[in-house]
């Protein structure tokens, strides 16, 4: 398990000193984090690399996943995409369903931490079920800044009595709303599995074992099956792509339990692949593997992610710190992580044109893709770690518990 000393080479110690002091000041404090899943998705990888390093740093750290059957999950993910904005609708019904999956959870959870963290919407409305002995906070890894009225009325019930709502960009404020918004951005780990350092042998060898050969450049997409991360789109990228420049597509995707339209979002994709006339260059997996992903991020001669919506998007800086360019939608996070030029590409979503273009230059011009590459590593390194993530929670924690 890693410590705090093994990040020394790459963030340097007057940064893991800094961390070392703002810990010490709260190391009697017991705080907690709730969420939707312990696996699959931004959210739940970042906790598993950074809930350990707190406690192994000296912190008392908890983390509970919040118990729901599918119903819950889909009305969630209905809540979800409400809040990005989709015309969507919750009855009566559902909302009793959402409501009690949330009380009959409190049942048996029991809260008697310092400080609170509840991530996202599905366990947001346990605010409700606790006499609240302690600061509270909501963490949205989404853009709340356009919702959908009816869906932002419903979830604001559950918000107001939050002390304070933490987001992922400053253009996800949300508006007219009286609790403070902190931003905290989100961050990768460089020392887990999905980032570790991999030779380009260990590469070829773990993309051999999904008939994924390395003698043509390959573009590859890492995300959910999410009609929000656009595959389908993807593959028109590539058939425009491939018209001028023999390569291959990875789609590379796995399911969450808190997502229950993955699989119809796989589906939709897989035929559309089956109909393109490129197909036997179109590689599709459905596989959960940090490795593979860590694989297929370096493998690849360039990375695209053309979201329609994104939270953060931390496959950005996943690609980027293994120093693969990225050409991506300039929308949510992701600008946050890509200088236009200087370490990938930008692109309005449905500017198929405009991708394809950067894509085939990137796939052409080794010096660029090396510049991109190197620029964009450098760029994580300062911005986007978790030695960063986990200074901006302690100054969280320290604002809300020094008088306690």
């Amino acid at each position: 398990m890693n410590t705090l000393d093994d990040y020394l080479s790459i963030v340097g110690e007057e940064t893991l000193q800094s961390l070392r002091e703002k810990i010490e000041r709260i190391k009697d404090k017991h705080i907690v984090f709730i969420n939707s899943t312990y696996q699959g998705g931004g959210v739940a990888e970042m906790l598993n690399s950074l809930i350990p390093l707190f406690n192994i740093s000296g912190l008392k750290v908890g983390w509970r996943i919040v118990h729901g059957s599918r119903d819950f999950f889909t009305i969630t993910k209905k809540i979800h995409n409400g809040l990005q904005g989709k015309e969507v609708e919750l009855s009566d019904y559902e909302k009793r369903i959402y409501y009690e999956t949330n009380r009959r959870y409190s049942l048996f959870t029991h809260l008697d931490h310092d400080l609170v963290v509840v991530h996202d919407p599905q366990p947001l409305a346990m605010i409700k079920f606790y006499e609240k002995k302690q600061p509270w906070i909501w963490r949205m890894h989404i853009d709340l800044s356009n919702p959908n009225r009816a869906i932002w009325n419903y979830v604001k019930e559950f918000v107001t009595h939050y002390d304070e709502v933490v987001i992922s960009n400053k253009s996800y404020s949300i508006k007219d709303f009286p609790k403070p918004q902190r931003i905290i951005y989100p961050a990768i780990d460089p020392l887990s599995l999905k980032n570790k350092e991999l030779s380009n042998a260990e590469v070829s060898s773990i993309l051999s074992k999904y008939e994924i050969r390395m003698d043509k450049p390959i573009i590859s997409q890492v995300s959910r099956f999410d009609i929000w991360k656009d595959p389908l789109g993807v593959i028109e990228v590539f058939e425009e792509v491939r018209k001028d420049v023999d390569c291959q597509l990875i789609l590379l995707g796995s399911m969450a339990s808190d997502d229950p339209e993955g699989f119809k979002v796989l589906e939709q994709v897989e035929k559309r692949a089956s109909q393109s006339k490129f197909r036997e260059d179109i590689h599709i997996l459905n596989v959960s593997s940090d490795l593979l992903v860590n694989a297929v991020q370096r493998g690849s001669t360039v990375v695209i992610q053309k979201s329609k919506r994104e939270g953060f998007g931390l496959v950005i800086s996943e690609a980027l710190y293994k120093r693969t360019p990225v050409v991506a939608s300039n929308i949510g996070g992701i600008p946050l992580q890509i200088k236009n030029g200087y370490n990938g590409f930008l692109h309005d979503p449905k500017d198929i044109q405009g991708f394809a273009k950067d894509l085939i230059k990137i796939i052409r011009d080794k010096e660029l893709r090396d510049e991109l590459g190197n620029n964009g590593r450098e760029f994580v390194v300062k911005n986007f770690l978790i030695t960063r993530l986990m200074s901006d929670w302690l100054d969280l924690f320290h604002n809300h518990l020094k008088n306690k």
